[in-house]
């Protein structure tokens, strides 16, 4: 993307908790903040991570990364001497996601409690938070409205016997009479956000939660990414003779399909007026015709003797053929014309067909059974999370699917990177 290319200035420090395979800290490190401490558990990640330096400009330079259990930094000051910025990360999903075991805040897997700590031992001026929208899920709401809250309270320590309910009724009072001291608390904003709309070709649901410390005065509806990508636009630029026509040499009758499908748009309602001056949302198509940072770069189509054998193509790293795909009820393909479904941290049997695609070429085979379809490679999914194509993620396909349905879209990050940099630098030095 074009931001990972511009000249790169340094606006701050920051710490990344739970970073995966990089999104988010490759977003937060483009916005401008130095790492000081990257964290991350899976093996494989971490290689991934070992293996990428943050600025492709300057090779030498790599992740300052701590690997392992997040729970045994025993103090995050130990590891961190210099004034923290921001501190980002996304707490591990599954306990909240829709594919998981619905466990929540019971689950060993729920890591809020460490990035709670961390925000006591770090005190950054501000943080920058992904989950999955399973969170607003009405069974966990009152668990989401007690994360908030702690959130806004880090300093409160929860009682050793305490329940989370015992403490955030504790929270919520101090909260109602606003007792504690600006510096001691913060200002916290959550947003649930569609990665689409802000140019990343996916459908891929999300909740952002930004917090400021209180005392710096922060005034965060100010400096808040709107979406840039309307889906109305995007249909709109799909009508017979529209630019996304122009952009894609699609054979005549792939064209009509898509076209004959697509929905009425009331171009005489306000909403939709104003929708259609937004950017149009990028498609699967866009992304493997190269997008951003990858732009004038599309990926060589995959054959099927490519598929057979598993084939590297054209020599680009992990954009490899893949057999066996399948489509059935319920396990419908991506189309190349749409954004692509929500990428998932699986390989094969994600439901919902999430990592394959649908090809206008209708007799392709893919030796899984059908015809006109086939598996994503790797690399096509990374660029659907608009992962640079020097990002090389480590391991076998499956492990490197998985880093992918793990982590944040990078355009997605920086979107909100770049606003949380606008926002502290627009903060008066006698408050920093």
């Amino acid at each position: 993307m074009p931001e990972l290319r511009e000249e790169r200035q340094d606006v701050g420090t920051c710490v990344e908790l739970f970073a995966g395979g990089g999104g988010l800290a490759m977003a937060v490190h483009a916005a401008g903040f130095r790492p000081l401490l990257v964290n991350e558990y899976a093996p494989r990640a971490c290689e991934s991570l070992r293996n990428n330096p943050p600025d492709p400009k300057e090779p030498e330079k790599r992740w300052p990364l701590i690997p392992g259990d997040v729970r045994e930094i025993i103090n995050f000051t130990d590891h961190v001497k210099d004034e923290v910025d921001v501190l980002a990360g996304g707490p591990p999903c599954q306990p909240f996601s829709l594919g998981g075991a619905h466990k929540g805040m019971e689950d060993e897997r729920n890591m809020f409690p460490e990035m709670f700590r961390a925000i006591r031992e770090l005190k950054p001026k501000a943080v920058i938070c992904e989950n999955v929208r399973g969170l607003l899920r009405p069974s966990f709401r009152p668990y989401f409205e007690y994360i908030l809250n702690e959130m806004r309270l880090p300093f409160v320590k929860r009682e050793k016997d305490a329940t989370w309910e015992e403490h955030n009724d504790v929270l919520e009072k101090l909260i109602a009479n606003d007792s504690v001291e600006l510096s001691q608390r913060y200002v916290v904003k959550e947003m649930e956000v569609n990665a689409a709309d802000y140019g990343v070709p996916q459908i891929r649901n999300r909740v952002i939660i930004v917090a400021f410390r209180a005392d710096l005065g922060i005034d965060w509806a100010k400096f808040m990414p709107k979406p840039t990508h309307s889906e109305e636009s995007m249909i709109h630029s799909m009508r017979e003779g529209g630019p996304y026509w122009a952009r894609h040499k699609v054979d005549a009758a792939a064209r009509k399909r898509v076209i004959d499908n697509l929905p009425e748009l009331d171009l005489e309602n306000e909403k939709v007026k104003e929708k259609l001056k937004l950017d149009p949302w990028r498609t699967l198509r866009d992304a493997i015709a190269g997008i951003d940072e990858n732009e004038g770069k599309p990926l060589p189509p995959v054959s099927e003797e490519e598929v057979k054998n598993k084939v590297i193509v054209g020599g680009i790293p992990d954009h490899i053929g893949w057999p066996g795909a399948r489509m059935y009820a319920g396990h419908t393909p991506n189309l190349l014309d749409r954004p692509a479904k929500t990428v998932k941290a699986g390989v094969h049997g994600v439901p919902g067909g999430e990592s394959v695609m649908k090809l206008d070429d209708v007799d392709f085979a893919n030796f899984g059974g059908g015809t006109g379809y086939r598996y994503m490679t790797v690399r096509e999914t990374a660029r659907v999370m608009t992962f640079p194509d020097r990002w090389i993620l480590d391991g076998p396909r499956g492990e490197k699917m998985r880093q992918l349905g793990n982590a944040v879209p990078v355009k997605l990050g920086m979107a909100f990177s770049k606003a949380v940099a606008e926002a502290l630098k627009s903060v008066p030095e006698k408050r920093k």
